[in-house]
């Protein structure tokens, strides 16, 4: 059951889709009042040419509207600054629909009174709705209904400026748990009430400890040094990282500076997956894995009756694999080994030339059909199409003290397909190139990036030499 702290964060998507909905509805209620205001007498008996441009404007907003940001997250930003976006986004909608009037020479066809309504209304009608919708978020998060827990690390002037911020704005949603720093900012941080921690080498404990949900790093610009230390001592968290610098004497041009309360926060690890890229890698996983799973069914139907000829025991093998967030999951796979081959060896890494394989295991391995079952995991949400490869809790725990950065993979769902597959690296290859393949994966995902992905691996990515 969904925690009443977790509530709006674990349906995020729902919100998103549900502020789409809302805008196009006020547009086309707009539009539909401001008839009724232009010709009294025909109440609502629009003719067909109307009905048509309100239906095409209700379709460029919801084509041109996220271009804005108008679906990004709204905690910590202004109302102003939201209804700015509001304003430009159906300025350049309304500004389109008139244009194309012109080019279609159809602008004699509708009243212009109508028209200059119908732009009135709908900006109203928008700023209404950012200010219903962003007060009822500031409500039910000033409740508690979507905390995020923080940890702040330094506890100087910036700091405790961001603490008395964020505690006099509890619409914004964040609950600061507690702040790593030295003894020497005890007395003047005191007075924020939080408690100060001054042994750094506690903050990966404190963070897995507490389901801190993000690391605010609030030191001066000068020590570069321990924000290292902090980045390193964080680097098996899969915990979102922000850094709060003193910009305001800086004159930034197109940075990615967030907002928080009023103060400018830096991402420094973050998922791609907010907002309404989580929504579109979540509508293309469960609408091409529907899809894939009718096609391949009779190729899948096949394959289970040859495993089960082949040797005793299930046509699925069952094995915990660490997906998104760090959170474990049971991925499936067409069994290729007899039930009994880890009971001898314990969980070991695929080698070439290993002989534990049945003969029909070994032909599906070397093809990549046993990893069909997994578009099962994409529809029940545990993995996605495309992402870094899911490893075994075992191997997790020793790779994430070997390479540098490995936990970041986590930031996204594993795929059944990634970028460092169709480039090659997988089975028994150098675990560090591939970590660099996927969390390039992550710098610059998009639905195009995945897509592209999904075609190489049609291509390339099925049968290769290091599958086995």
């Amino acid at each position: 059951m969904t925690s009443r702290q977790g509530l709006l964060r674990d349906n995020a998507a729902v919100v998103v889709q549900g502020a789409r909905v809302i805008d196009v509805i006020v547009l086309g209620a707009a539009g539909a009042l401001s008839f009724m205001i232009r010709f009294p007498a025909s109440g609502l008996e629009m003719p067909a040419r109307y009905g048509l441009l309100l239906l095409y404007g209700c379709v460029l907003s919801v084509a041109l509207f996220p271009l804005f940001g108008l679906y990004d997250s709204w905690r910590g930003a202004s109302l102003i600054r939201l209804a700015g976006r509001s304003l430009f986004a159906w300025a350049a909608v309304f500004s389109l629909i008139l244009m194309t009037l012109v080019a279609l020479k159809q602008s004699q066809e509708f009243s212009r009174l109508w028209l200059g309504y119908w732009a009135l209304t709908g900006t109203v009608g928008l700023m209404a709705a950012r200010v219903a919708v962003h007060g009822m978020l500031r409500v039910m998060r000033g409740r508690g209904w979507n905390r995020r827990r923080v940890v702040l690390v330094g506890a100087g002037r910036m700091a405790r400026e961001l603490a008395a911020r964020v505690a006099g704005a509890g619409w914004t949603g964040y609950e600061i748990l507690c702040c790593f720093d030295d003894d020497s900012m005890a007395d003047a941080w005191s007075a924020t009430g939080i408690p100060l921690h001054t042994e750094l080498a506690d903050l990966p404990i404190r963070v897995d400890a507490e389901s801190v949900d993000e690391v605010w790093i609030a030191l001066p610009l000068s020590m570069v040094q321990r924000m290292q230390q902090v980045m390193a001592l964080l680097g098996n968290s899969p915990v979102t990282i922000r850094f709060v610098p003193d910009l305001f004497g800086f004159r930034l041009l197109n940075h990615g500076v967030g907002e928080v309360a009023g103060l400018p926060v830096i991402d420094v690890t973050s998922s791609p997956m907010t907002g309404l890229n989580r929504l579109a890698k979540a509508m293309e996983d469960r609408v091409l894995a529907a899809v894939f799973l009718v096609l391949l069914s009779p190729l899948m139907a096949v394959i289970a009756v040859a495993v089960k000829l082949g040797s005793r025991g299930p046509v699925f093998y069952r094995q915990t694999r660490m997906g998104w967030n760090g959170r474990p999951f049971v991925m499936l796979k067409f069994r290729s080994m007899p039930v009994d081959a880890e009971g001898r060896t314990g969980a070991v890494w695929a080698t070439r030339g290993e002989q534990r394989a049945t003969a029909v295991g070994a032909f599906l391995r070397r093809t990549s059909l046993d990893e069909l079952p997994q578009f099962i995991n994409v529809l029940r949400g545990e993995m996605s199409i495309v992402g870094p490869r899911p490893e075994r809790p075992q191997f997790v725990d020793r790779f994430k003290e070997e390479i540098p950065g490995y936990m970041q993979k986590h930031l996204v769902k594993a795929g059944i397909t990634g970028w460092a597959q169709v480039n090659g690296w997988r089975g028994d290859t150098d675990l560090r190139r591939r970590i660099e393949h996927d969390l390039y994966y992550i710098e610059h995902w998009s639905v195009w990036f995945d897509l592209k992905i999904i075609l190489m691996t049609a291509f390339r990515g099925l049968v290769h030499e290091n599958a086995y």
